[in-house]
């Protein structure tokens, strides 16, 4: 039996329009394998925890409540609705939960990201961008809110790109995924800042006599689109509230994720960076002038911070795909081919899925990292009911999640910059005063520093400190005015 050029046709065009679900399929696979990997921030159990809070409460969080040293201070979560989701899921599976929601939002991005990309590109070309974005993206795929968030970003600015691709405007259904996007992250701030540049490729790319009516059309969105983003329980106060993040200053580089590219070694960043411009310069690629500003500012958020890489990740193939189209190829035919039984198919795929977890997470443990979680130190700790204890860092989304009041944990922007820079000088001891006064001022009952910590070591020998728990995590000093220190301190048995 012999298949015409129109069969075969039909065939590539049927696959092609499948790409974007063995995508997803693939991505969700991987990263339900992986689980633990979405669970190495300990940050995620305290958003679990205030989750878990608003649940309880049937409100939102206007101040402080899980800290010493601020609270009652004004904080506000811009978050909410992804920690809610967190917190039932964890609520309903343990932290198969978390691991299950963040891998199908992570999966959910992936194949929306293929599915735009498979409109305009080939699909050889689709792959290869969908697998750069996985590797630039996988440092920071963590079982915290802005993985909820993705989904909703690819398809937001997906739309924009798409209006200024046919010279038009956007569907004003795309605002419901503004306002779901403020709910669920801070970073729907980024997506309203994206609605200029694509409302200026789109003007300057139409014809002379349509620009004005563009402008006035694409000016009423953004307008539609902000009234959308202040669709939260804090109204404009979403919206504000990023400045607390951007007044951070000192502190941001101190944080892992908000640190400066590292060219060090090399890495998925720089050969994406070096096989992207080696293109450029083979093919002679052009670009229109604002997608030009478009890229070099993504790739710019991307050099300044490690976390914004996923964002040059997601959103630039969705820059690059109409113009590379042009020069390189696009897709050929159609891909919009009704696939015989695709909704079969699809059904198949979604029971054999479902099916798949629930088997493997009956026989695999998830858990948050031993790294972040002071399991044994903190059982210990809560036999003295000490109320003031001064914590490391990465600890104190685990004390949260237990019930113990925190000197500072990973929500920053409440803490500000010069909180939490004296605090990194002083458990670091770049400037050992620091950790004196701090101890001091504060009263502090008790300290719970990572084992290796420099302020443990110190700590160790101080008289006036007297070290009563210590494993390979965490250490506990408890402040005593007739210890003296030895040599080697040794846990005193009568205070345990």
């Amino acid at each position: 039996m012999t298949m015409s050029v129109a069969d075969i046709t039909q065939d590539a065009s049927a696959g092609r329009g499948l790409t974007p679900l063995w995508v997803g399929i693939g991505v969700y696979a991987l990263f339900l394998l992986a689980g633990n990997r979405l669970l190495i921030d300990p940050d995620t159990m305290w958003q679990i925890a205030v989750g878990q809070w608003i649940i309880d409460h049937h409100a939102v969080p206007q101040t402080d409540v899980y800290s010493f040293t601020m609270r009652g201070q004004p904080w506000i979560s811009t978050q909410w609705l992804a920690q809610v989701l967190y917190a039932k899921a964890y609520a309903v599976a343990g932290w198969s939960g978390p691991v299950v929601l963040a891998s199908g939002a992570i999966a959910a991005t992936f194949a929306l990201l293929a599915k735009s990309l498979s409109r305009r590109l080939a699909e050889s070309t689709t792959l290869v961008f969908v697998a750069a974005a996985l590797a630039l993206t996988v440092p920071h795929l963590l079982a915290r809110p802005h993985v909820l968030a993705m989904p909703v970003m690819v398809m937001w600015f997906g739309g924009l790109i798409a209006a200024a691709d046919r010279r038009g405007v956007p569907s004003f259904w795309l605002l419901p995924l503004m306002a779901l996007w403020a709910n669920l992250h801070g970073g729907f701030v980024f997506g309203l800042v994206l609605i200029a540049p694509v409302a200026l490729d789109a003007i300057l790319g139409a014809p002379e006599a349509a620009q004005k009516s563009l402008l006035l059309r694409w000016g009423l969105f953004a307008a539609a689109a902000l009234a959308a983003s202040c669709c939260t329980p804090y109204g404009w106060d979403s919206l504000l509230a990023s400045r607390k993040i951007l007044a951070l200053g000192s502190a941001l580089p101190l944080i892992m994720e908000w640190k400066p590219a590292d060219f060090g070694s090399i890495g998925p960043l720089e050969i994406c960076l070096l096989l992207g411009i080696g293109l450029a310069l083979l093919r002679g690629i052009k670009l229109p002038p604002m997608r030009i500003v478009l890229l070099l500012g993504l790739l710019h958020m991307a050099l300044a911070q490690e976390r914004a890489a996923e964002i040059l990740a997601l959103l630039a193939p969705l820059v690059l795909a109409a113009p590379l189209a042009k020069q390189i190829g696009g897709a050929e035919g159609s891909v919009s081919q009704v696939v015989p039984a695709r909704s079969v198919l699809f059904a198949s795929v979604a029971i054999a899925l479902m099916a798949g977890t629930v088997a493997y997470a009956s026989v695999h443990r998830f858990e948050p990292h031993p790294h972040g979680a002071p399991v044994a130190a903190v059982t210990e700790l809560k036999k003295f009911n000490f109320t003031r204890v001064f914590n490391d860092y990465d600890f104190g989304a685990y004390l949260i999640a237990n019930g113990v009041p925190t000197f500072i944990d990973g929500r920053t922007e409440l803490y500000g910059e010069k909180f939490f820079v004296d605090h990194n000088a002083a458990s670091g001891l770049m400037e050992p005063e620091n950790l004196f006064r701090l101890l001091d001022e504060y009263k502090i009952e008790a300290t719970l520093m990572r084992t290796q910590s420099a302020a443990t070591k110190l700590l160790d020998h101080m008289d006036g400190w007297q070290k009563v728990y210590a494993d390979d995590i965490a250490t506990i000093h408890v402040r005593k005015p007739g210890a003296v220190h030895t040599v080697e301190p040794v846990i005193d048995p009568k205070l345990k």
